[in-house]
């Protein structure tokens, strides 16, 4: 008998000594037992609670929203049934109001032929887990709408390779959906060995610290084939020492690339311009300071000429005097064309016959002897609002430049057209031996020339970009190579109005 009281005794210490309520309910579930912390925490007594049944509505304790009291979901029956603990999670309020969660786990105590006999329900506070469950859902709902609504493409993937995640943004940027994550690698999105070169990047401590990739650019591969350049960083990220996955973020450098591209092109048009200024100027004074002793230079040379006889000795020497002085009077008129600082006489007409007009001045018509000519002229009569003479000269020095390059033979072509953006083009194309890099850089520069010395000034084309800018137009080089040369003119288009369309019928 004492054997069995002290068993009872320890039993019965145990049970209290739980830092849990918990109550033992019987196979109808009333309550036989509780310890005294199920009494403490509900503020109930012995004689309120025992025999009275789990899901007593009347108990002060029982406000509780969806508990699963049906018989195909009540836990107690559960464990009643399967012989194996049953847990739950309930949602509770306090006197206050205040939610509070709990997890509820019943446990049978078996008989000596192995039944059923007790449950016993043990209740835990799970509330202050909840709230950070919730905190940490809302967080990570956060952080995936940080991500997707990121402009930057974020992308990340396994220890093999595997795409595990792809925003937007990097399913915009490399092509992919996310629905073709599991038959792509991340070597997919790379030309070939600069995805392990990437990662022999990040695991170079030396290179940005452990499992971190400082700004890099690269090249990455859409699902088309195109390469694009981009900036990305990129990071390992670890479970304890080990390797769990990569992450990088990427950003489209075409748009960066072609405004610095713009801004580039807009220093050197600047330079250019201030270059030509400086050199008009001077070009303007040493005109003037030379035309006057080249003027006595010829009109004595003359003089002289006209009093030798045909068979003098000097008569030839001076002959070579007068040409070369004719040659510098030439070079004079052409320093005071280009220094010129007159504002351009504009007038209104017909791009595509200027362009016939251009070609018909001409004067050496045997430069077209062996020479084909072809017009692609828009069908569309092209205005502008310009300078005629200005850009007769321009073109013709173009003409000019295509033959001498073409050696005498060839197809030279005339394209005229427009843009969306009320821009008018002219391009002349010719089939000549293309220019080199080096001097596609310097041909509008002044004095520059690749003819032979005494074939050219240098002025040509340094005049024609002048004069394209005085008329709010450009000049550029579209194209060069072995197999010719295309140069293009841009002037804004003249829109036509009914004053026009009337004065020209008329």
């Amino acid at each position: 008998m004492e054997q069995i009281l002290n068993e009872l005794d320890w039993r019965i210490r145990i049970f209290e000594s739980l830092s849990y309520p918990t109550r033992i309910l019987n196979a109808n579930r009333e309550v036989i037992a509780a310890n005294q912390v199920f009494y403490d925490r509900f503020q109930i007594t012995k004689e309120d609670l025992l025999g009275r049944t789990c899901h007593d509505d009347s108990l002060p304790y029982a406000s509780i929203s969806h508990f699963p009291c049906s018989s195909d979901k009540c836990p107690h029956l559960a464990a009643h049934e399967s012989c194996k603990s049953q847990s739950i999670e309930v949602q509770t309020w306090d006197k206050n109001g205040n939610t509070i969660w709990e997890e509820r786990v019943f446990s049978p105590i078996l008989d000596d032929k192995g039944k059923v006999k007790y449950i016993v329900e043990s209740i835990r506070d799970i509330t202050r887990i909840k709230h950070l469950e919730k905190r940490y859902s809302e967080m990570r709902e956060l952080i995936d709408k940080v991500v997707q609504s990121s402009v930057s493409a974020i992308m990340a993937a396994d220890r093999e390779g595997n795409i595990i995640l792809m925003n937007e943004a990097a399913e915009k940027l490399f092509g992919y959906s996310v629905l073709d994550a599991n038959e792509i690698n991340i070597e997919n999105f790379y030309p070939s060995g600069v995805a392990r070169e990437i990662m022999r990047k990040l695991r170079d401590e030396e290179i940005g610290g452990k499992g971190k990739l400082p700004i890099t650019n690269v090249d990455i591969v859409k699902q088309d084939g195109e390469k694009i350049p981009v900036e990305m960083t990129a990071a390992i990220i670890y479970e304890g020492e080990n390797e769990a996955a990569t992450a990088a973020i990427f950003n489209d450098l075409r748009e960066k690339q072609a405004v610095a591209k713009k801004l580039e092109n807009a220093e050197v048009q600047l330079l250019q311009s201030e270059k030509l200024a400086s050199i008009g100027r001077l070009a303007a004074g040493v005109a003037h300071e030379i035309n006057n002793p080249l003027t006595s230079i010829l009109m004595y040379g003359n003089m002289m000429y006209e009093e030798l006889d045909a068979d003098h000795p000097l008569i030839q020497h001076l002959r070579y005097i007068l040409e070369d002085a004719e040659r510098c009077t030439g070079i004079v008129k052409n320093l005071l064309a280009y220094s010129r600082q007159a504002s351009p006489s504009r007038a209104v007409f017909y791009l595509n016959n200027m362009v016939n007009e251009s070609l018909g001045l001409i004067r050496d018509q045997k430069l077209f002897m062996n020479v084909q000519v072809v017009k692609n002229f828009d069908d569309h009569q092209i205005l502008v609002n310009a300078d005629k003479n200005q850009l007769c000269q321009v073109v013709i020095n173009l003409l000019i430049n295509a033959f001498d390059a073409m050696e005498g033979s060839g197809t030279l072509t005339l394209t005229t057209y427009r843009n969306d953006s009320h821009r008018a083009f002219i391009e002349v194309s010719d089939t000549g031996c293309g220019i080199s890099d080096e001097d596609a850089s310097k041909i509008f520069e002044p004095f520059f020339t690749t003819k032979e010395l005494g074939k050219g000034t240098g002025l040509g084309l340094s005049m024609a970009y002048g004069i394209m800018q005085e008329n709010d137009g450009g000049i550029s080089i579209k194209s060069t190579g072995p197999e010719g040369t295309t140069i293009v003119l841009e002037l804004p288009e003249e829109p036509v109005t009914d004053e026009f369309t009337f004065v020209s019928i008329g």
